[in-house]
């Protein structure tokens, strides 16, 4: 039997709660000394502050996380690994080479609370299904639902691998349950559209995350090199079909 208290208070506030995860946020980092008291002041007037995730394990839910991200738990959980044999580790071990990810990450199982470590990056949860597989940046997994497939996706054209910007393979969260998503940005600044057999044409490499389902391609801005040239925008990415593209504004 045990018992966590960590109740809301004028610095620690929830800010997100889906299924059996709870976001926190810091207000501001008072575990500072007087040295660094007015970097941390001004960090948290522009909103840079400290967040953490928490899984409440029920026994039913399994856990999936980043290696290196838990901090502590309490109750009967135990962890092991998500691989399931040679091969899968073989598998994974390409995988994690190709989209900088780590080659084995953490499964917690049991009833029991999950706290990862904080970060100040802005922490996003996504529900895995609403996407039809997610391919996701490299760097942005953090957290999944165990019932969450993590698999490694290739380009499936020569120029969208070439000169799309988003490297050649990343990871796509197919199946149930939420992920949790470090991001540079703030889920309110992010812009999400959704396509329904339409495209999307993006100046740069500003997506990143995008339906499993979607077409990319990398194209002329315009149909002739001159009218390309003109308008000064080059090569865009392309996104062409049915599903949805989430984009940062910087």
């Amino acid at each position: 039997m045990f018992q966590v208290k960590m109740p809301d208070t004028n610095n620690r506030k929830v800010i997100e709660q889906k299924g059996n995860i709870t976001i926190y946020e810091y207000e501001q980092d008072l575990s500072t000394n007087p040295g660094a008291a007015m970097q941390a002041y001004y960090s948290s007037k522009m909103n840079i502050r400290r967040r953490q995730v928490m899984f409440n394990l029920d026994g039913e839910h399994d856990v999936i996380i980043q290696a290196g991200a838990m901090q502590w738990m309490a109750g009967s959980v135990s962890s092991g690994t998500n691989v399931k044999g040679v091969g899968d580790l073989a598998k994974k071990f390409v995988s994690s080479k190709v989209t900088n990810e780590s080659t084995i990450k953490p499964k917690y199982t049991g009833k029991g609370i999950l706290m990862l470590e904080p970060t100040y990056k802005y922490l996003i949860i996504e529900d895995v299904a609403s996407w039809n597989g997610m391919v996701i940046d490299d760097g942005l997994f953090l957290a999944c639902d165990a019932n969450t497939e993590i698999k490694t996706v290739s380009r499936k054209s020569f120029s969208s691998a070439i000169a799309g910007g988003e490297g050649l393979f990343n990871s796509c969260l197919i199946g149930n349950g939420f992920a949790v998503l470090e991001c540079n940005c703030p889920r309110e600044e992010l812009v999400e559209v959704e396509l329904q057999d339409d495209e999307l044409k993006v100046d740069g490499n500003f997506a990143i995350a995008w339906s499993q389902s979607l077409k990319f391609t990398v194209e002329r801005s315009t149909k002739t090199l001159i009218g390309s040239a003109a308008s000064g925008e080059g090569l865009v990415n392309v996104y062409r079909g049915t599903g949805k593209v989430l984009m940062a504004p910087l």
